[in-house]
């Protein structure tokens, strides 16, 4: 056995190697200026994390091929524009709802509510819509799954877009349509006060690091769990579920529920951060790119999705703006006689990345025990011992 398999299974070695890997995020931006774009780089790639950590609970886990996540993280965007903004400024005779709000926020109209609530409200709304878009998906497989998420995606998306011709209570609309709904109230949390992004990235940092922490931990809660195994087991084979006595219905909703909560959770971060709700962002590419993240790091495995989701997102918001549309790489695309930025393909970079993972590691960067077996040519006890690689031969007469 070597030194690292046995660092691996012993508890305490664990709990210091995570605690030391904590610490150094938690220390990073100190080093950093308060508003280092690396420091937002990072809180946008942490915020993908748990969108991620959240598709994997249906793709990963209960192996439900989801194309319509954006649509949990539409609704979450959302609850923000609603219930921290003064887009409804006419409620209350334009005194406004005010619950847990800033000072300064205390004296605008409009809904302003406080940030944890927000979130509860999110986890619901989300939740609820994993449950509706569930419904039609449960005597459904494969890619007819696929599309039904996809539909709900694009449904929720066209609806926000065109929300500001739909009017609900008093001639209010659903959204501000193509228009961003702006300003968004700033994260106010109980005992840290309120936080500002105008003058400092750092709380913003903590906080989605605080909430990453959280989802990882409910993450391998539900990972160890009853419903866990009965997510695994109906990836694995529906019908021999089924006839173990997995509840199918409640399982699969279950899933979607979790998921979309999760994807809710972010997007109501995300509002704050942004300063701003606007129905582009409520685009197809969110679900695949978050997608990418899940299949980089390798379905159902929370600490390969995590992973990925990082390194995707990195990607997205570093090397394909500052390094492959840098100085230097347009100068050498230039002396070649090819003219254009990396921008105006980047989801070409995406599936070029995509392709080299399923040539030469299709089971994930961290790929999960079961998948990994299922990949690779391994040995009936390789699921005890994930480190180690064994031949196969087969016996002839």
């Amino acid at each position: 056995m070597t030194r690292v398999r046995q660092l691996r299974g012993d508890q305490r070695a664990g709990w210091v190697i995570g605690g030391a890997v904590v610490l150094a995020f938690a220390l990073m931006p100190l080093f950093r200026a308060p508003l280092d774009g690396f420091t937002g780089d990072a809180i946008l790639a942490l915020a993908y994390v748990v969108m991620a950590l959240g598709l994997n609970l249906v793709v990963g886990f209960a192996g439900l091929l989801d194309l319509g996540y954006v649509a949990f993280y539409a609704l979450g965007l959302m609850a923000t524009g609603w219930w921290a903004s003064d887009f409804y400024s006419g409620v209350k005779d334009q005194k406004g709802i005010h619950i847990g709000a800033s000072n300064f926020a205390d004296k605008l109209p409009g809904i302003h509510l406080n940030f944890l609530i927000l979130i509860v409200g999110a986890i619901v709304i989300c939740a609820i819509a994993g449950i509706i878009i569930g419904l039609p998906t449960l005597r459904l497989r494969g890619d007819y799954i696929a599309i039904v998420t996809l539909a709900f995606g694009e449904i929720i998306s066209r609806v926000f877009a065109n929300g500001d011709s739909l009017e609900i209570f008093h001639n209010d609309a659903i959204s501000n349509g193509r228009q961003s709904i702006s300003p968004i109230d700033q994260i106010n949390l109980p005992i840290f006060g309120e936080l500002d992004s105008a003058t400092s990235l750092r709380p913003y940092y903590w906080c989605v690091l605080a909430l990453c922490l959280v989802v990882l931990f409910v993450n391998f809660r539900l990972r160890d769990s009853r419903l866990g195994r009965a997510w695994i087991a109906l990836r694995e084979d529906e019908v021999a579920a089924a006839s173990m006595g997995v509840p199918l219905v409640k399982t699969k909703l279950l899933s979607y529920a979790a998921g979309g909560a999760f994807g809710g959770i972010s997007g109501c971060f995300l509002g704050p951060f942004f300063a701003s709700v606007n129905a582009n962002q409520f685009m197809f590419g969110v679900s695949i790119f978050i997608l990418g993240m899940v299949i980089l790091g390798g379905l159902g495995s929370i600490w390969g999705v995590l992973l990925g989701a990082i390194l995707l997102s990195f990607v997205n918001s570093w090397l394909i703006p500052d390094v492959l549309d840098g100085e230097w790489m347009q100068g050498k695309l230039s002396s070649l006689g090819l003219n254009f930025q990396f921008s105006e393909v980047e989801f070409g970079v995406f599936g070029f990345i995509l392709l080299l993972m399923m040539v030469l590691r299709p089971e994930g960067l961290i790929p999960e025990r079961r998948h990994q077996l299922e990949l690779t040519e391994m040995t009936p006890g390789e699921l005890e011992e994930p480190g180690q690689l064994h031949a196969t031969y087969e016996a002839r007469a």
